[in-house]
């Protein structure tokens, strides 16, 4: 038996995820016009899904996707444990080569286990967000809510499925995602979560 249902939605596009440049946790950009398109088609796909809570990180992306809801009366919280991943210096920088390289090499370090390593002294390592998402799902869990949306972030997403399906947050890759997508994830009776929707963006097909 089901006792909560989770859907976990990556924002909509930025001009920034257009351009291929690093946002993360220091950048707050608003969607712009394809990203309002997909919310837009989300609402219309989900809209008749009684939630009963929207979370969203502190971020106006992602708030920013699931504002139709809102206007509907659902309650909203916000929470910065639900925060992008920091990526410190790589924040805002285009995927040139410099920079892509430095960011491939802090992937095949995450790969490889090492969940501490961090883009520089200012980013956040794997485990340091892990850390934030356990408190939230805390929150969550002790909440007597049963329907949930929650609207956050790419790499959030990648190592928020680990959490919560007991993974190692080496395996983060394995989580796809791109704006819009859908990750429904069931809380089971036995406390376990189930992921029955993965990556999931078959409601952008008119966007």
């Amino acid at each position: 038996m089901v006792q909560k249902e989770i859907y976990i939605i990556r924002h909509g596009q930025t001009d920034h995820n257009a351009q291929g440049i690093v946002q993360g946790r220091g950048i707050d950009l608003s969607l712009n016009e394809k990203g309002r398109q997909q919310a837009q088609a989300f609402f219309k796909a989900y809209k008749n899904v009684p939630f009963d809570i929207i979370y969203t990180s502190t971020l106006k992306r992602a708030q920013e996707t699931i504002e139709p809801f809102k206007e509907l009366g659902i309650p909203h919280e916000i929470y910065p444990e639900l925060d992008e991943i920091s990526w410190g210096d790589l924040e805002g920088t285009r995927a040139t080569t410099e920079s892509d390289l430095a960011f491939q090499e802090l992937v095949k370090k995450w790969r490889a286990g090492d969940i501490h390593a961090k883009s520089s002294v200012t980013g956040e390592s794997p485990f340091e967000l892990q850390q934030r998402q356990k408190i939230f799902i805390e929150q969550m869990l002790n909440s007597d809510t049963k329907k949930i949306l929650i609207a956050t972030h790419g790499r959030f997403i990648r190592i928020f499925m680990c959490t919560l399906t007991g993974k190692p947050l080496a395996q983060m890759e394995h989580f796809a995602h791109s704006n819009l997508c859908l990750y429904k994830v069931n809380l089971l009776n036995d406390g376990k979560f189930e992921i029955e929707q993965h990556c999931d963006i078959e409601h952008l097909s008119e966007a």
